[in-house]
């Protein structure tokens, strides 16, 4: 089945403490996000990409894809939007056939072409599948001034990429904005879809500190 990636970016670099967005740090020696969009391409080399960035970045990206020399990986751009739903919303917009569509969070990119792989084969077996790991640490819920412990293999932290088959997640996207979206697994289960899980890889951090940017240089040597 045809497939494509959704790419979303749309950091400030607030959280880094950096003038420039965190999508356009370099790690290893080119940009994030060039490192993200590389990982789709060679996992599945016709997959059609959509990169979504904030409409005051598109001439800085195509600058630095000038000063990289990145011309080996096409991809379409679109205008981000107010939220990550709307930025996603937009980026919907140019599917044109049926397909199984991941998205991605462009500061994401020590995903593995394994992850990416099962993702799409669950997706196109069952309609959806997000990449998940247990959590490792303790948890406690908070409520107010009451807290209390809680069993972490009761929970899972979920990654991206977060795939969908092109008629479920298209007709998710027809719904109204909700506070309550903290992914786009929570967009399709607003529609009564059951989230199916799979396994992600735990490098799969989502670059957001400067701790991160440390601990993901670190593992990519």
């Amino acid at each position: 089945m045809h497939k494509y990636a959704i790419i979303v970016a749309g950091g400030k670099g607030e959280r880094m403490g950096t003038e420039i967005p965190k999508q356009f740090l370099e790690l290893a020696g080119k940009p994030i996000i060039m490192h993200s969009l590389e990982k789709f391409k060679t996992t599945f080399p016709t997959i059609e990409i959509i990169l979504a960035l904030p409409e005051n970045q598109i001439d800085f990206w195509k600058e630095l894809c000038c000063k990289h020399k990145f011309t080996t990986i096409p991809h379409q751009l679109v205008k981000g939007g107010e939220t990550r739903f709307h930025s996603v919303k937009n980026a919907l917009e140019l599917v044109k056939q049926k397909s199984i569509i991941a998205i991605h969070d462009g500061v994401r990119p020590l995903v593995s072409t394994k992850t990416i792989t099962t993702c799409f084969n669950e997706a196109e077996k069952k309609g959806n599948a997000i990449p998940v790991v247990p959590v490792v640490e303790s948890l406690r819920y908070v409520n107010n001034e009451q807290n209390e412990a809680v069993k972490r293999s009761c929970y899972r932290l979920a990654q991206t990429p977060q795939c969908f088959s092109s008629e479920i997640i298209l007709k998710a996207y027809q719904q109204q904005f909700d506070v309550n979206f903290t992914d786009d697994a929570s967009v399709a289960e607003k529609l009564g879809e059951m989230i199916h899980l799979v396994e992600g890889n735990t490098e799969n951090i989502k670059i957001t500190t400067a701790t991160d940017l440390i601990i993901a240089e670190a593992l990519l040597k």
